[in-house]
């Protein structure tokens, strides 16, 4: 479990970044495999999940993720819910002690928000269209409908792929310059021709720092580049692996 050392200082609040290590899961999935949606065994995910909860001190039907997809969609969490009633979203927000709030990825950002000082916490998934469509300002205005102030909302972002790593074609990047012209020092050209190499992690902060957060910490972590330690959608994709496991990025307030 990987930490930030600015969320790691907020009294009250307890966060982890999961790597996939530390798990009972076998294969492709080795080991520590948190996605309910991959196809690998359910009693193994439930065990992995029932492990990081206990490493973020909450109970396991209390730590909770959503369907994503890839939306700027954010839930209010005041209750847990079973597996059948995951709602379809892209972020989460709470202000209710010992849930913990878990976003999965294999690639895409996971972003963790906290306001200790008014108790409120979230969590968002932030790939490429979630962050171009608003996710990461979505869940600070959540927060701050359950009382938190964005003056003193601290995020961490966590491992993802990085640009050297993340090769895109030239309709991502027409996508991104016609929403903003600005969005050109995101991209570095690539070695083929027409490619650029895209720094999801730099447009992340870019749009928290625009919507006023002041506290962000990176990790600096590339899932892509570390095979050993981190699960990638990408390098399934570039090998013909079947599947891939998906890292839970979690954080929860104190019961």
């Amino acid at each position: 479990m990987l930490q930030a050392d600015s969320l790691r200082a907020l009294k009250g609040v307890r966060h982890g970044f999961f790597t996939r290590s530390g798990g009972v899961s076998q294969g492709v999935y080795a080991s520590l495999n948190g996605g309910i949606g991959s196809s690998d065994a359910p009693a193994n995910v439930a065990e992995n999940r029932s492990r990081m909860a206990a490493a973020l001190g909450v109970a396991p039907d209390k730590f909770l993720s959503v369907y994503q997809v890839h939306s700027p969609d954010v839930v209010t969490v005041d209750r847990p819910w079973t597996g059948g009633e995951r709602p379809r979203a892209d972020a989460m927000v709470t202000k209710r002690p010992g849930i913990a709030l878990g976003v999965s990825t294999a690639d895409c950002g996971p972003a963790l928000f906290a306001d200790a000082a008014t108790g409120v916490i979230g969590a968002a998934h932030s790939g490429w269209r979630g962050a171009l469509t608003g996710v990461l300002e979505a869940t600070i205005a959540a927060m701050e409908n359950l009382g938190a102030r964005r003056d003193s909302i601290a995020v961490a972002l966590g491992p993802m792929i990085r640009q050297p790593s993340y090769e895109v074609g030239p309709e991502f990047v027409a996508r991104f310059m016609d929403a903003d012209s600005a969005n050109e020092r995101f991209f570095v050209p690539s070695a083929r021709e027409d490619h650029a190499m895209f720094d999801l992690a730099g447009y992340a902060a870019s749009r928290l720092r625009a919507a006023g957060i002041a506290h962000i910490e990176d990790l600096g972590l590339c899932t892509f580049a570390e095979p050993e330690r981190f699960y990638s959608y990408r390098r399934k994709t570039l090998f013909g692996e079947p599947d891939y496991g998906r890292h839970i990025n979690a954080i929860a307030l104190e019961d």
